[in-house]
């Protein structure tokens, strides 16, 4: 969802904006989903982005936080207005890849089909957390990473690096193949821990690909999901993950399926079956503008 939006916005879009995100699939998120959402908006040029709390919001704070007294929980005016607003079809969308060097080179997985990769890097900021790691371990469980592949996998935090021993996740990216590093950056600073040689494709599920960004200019990436590069570090070139027979591991970023016809919405408010993210100026909590 949010490489897509971030194609629609480009690279400067939202600059000095915050996107807020609204809508069905939005509300069936899980918070891991949200915050990869809101830590991409960058991306767009956002000074942040912002999903109106909620139930969700409440449950996290109480058994992830350990926030027992949950503070007031504000959200947008009944009449607030937007400067813009993204609609996006949630329930057609196919998986997206951020082609080099920009986050805003955004094509459908199928553009990108027969690419040869050399590393995939699953973690990082972006997409390191609990809920990623099992939707990658679920497409790896009982496969083998692609011989001249290397799989770096980089929980996000020490926690959750224990959470996935725990329930198994890492010993399924070890037995597939993959090389399970310390919770981190990686190689998404491009300072070691898998800086690529000449010639070399990434798939990564970091938050960048300018040139050299993953320590050498002469060397491309591509920015994908989880699943799609956990598909893909089975194939070896970037593949829909929707192709592999796979079953999905219990945890995922969303709580529940999506109906089809859904739709997650950027930058507005709405009501029906739309998920909006809604760009406000970031001047304070007058009416935003888009």
């Amino acid at each position: 969802i949010i490489l897509n939006l971030i194609g629609k916005l480009t690279a400067e879009g939202a600059n000095y904006k915050v996107i807020e995100f609204h809508g069905d699939t939005i509300r069936d998120m899980s918070t891991s989903g949200r915050l990869v959402l809101c830590n991409m908006t960058v991306e767009a040029g956002a000074t942040s982005g912002i999903v109106p709390p909620d139930k969700e919001t409440v449950r996290y704070l109480r058994s992830e936080a350990g926030v027992k007294q949950i503070p007031p929980l504000f959200g947008p005016d009944p009449d607030a207005q937007y400067e813009q607003v993204v609609e996006i079809d949630a329930g057609k969308l196919e998986p997206q890849i951020a082609f080099p060097h920009t986050v805003d080179n955004v094509k459908p997985v199928g553009a990108a089909r027969g690419i040869k990769v050399q590393q995939i890097v699953i973690g990082s900021c972006t997409n390191g957390r609990l809920d990623d790691l099992a939707v990658a371990a679920g497409i790896l469980k009982g496969k083998k990473v692609a011989r001249g592949v290397r799989m770096l996998v980089f929980p996000a935090s020490t926690r959750i690096y224990q959470q996935a021993l725990q329930k198994g996740y890492l010993a399924v990216f070890m037995k597939a193949g993959a090389v399970v590093m310390n919770s981190g950056c990686g190689p998404c600073l491009g300072v070691h821990q898998g800086a690529l040689a000449d010639g070399d494709k990434a798939l990564a599920t970091t938050n960048r690909n300018f040139k050299g960004r993953m320590g050498n200019p002469n060397a491309e990436v591509y920015l994908g999901s989880s699943a799609t590069a956990a598909a893909s570090a089975i194939t070896g070139e970037i593949t829909d993950p929707r192709t592999l027979s796979a079953k999905a591991a219990p945890a995922s970023p969303v709580k529940r399926k999506a109906k089809n016809g859904k739709r997650a919405k950027a930058a507005g408010t709405g009501s029906g079956k739309r998920s909006t993210a809604n760009a406000k100026r970031s001047t304070g909590r007058k009416k935003g503008r888009k």
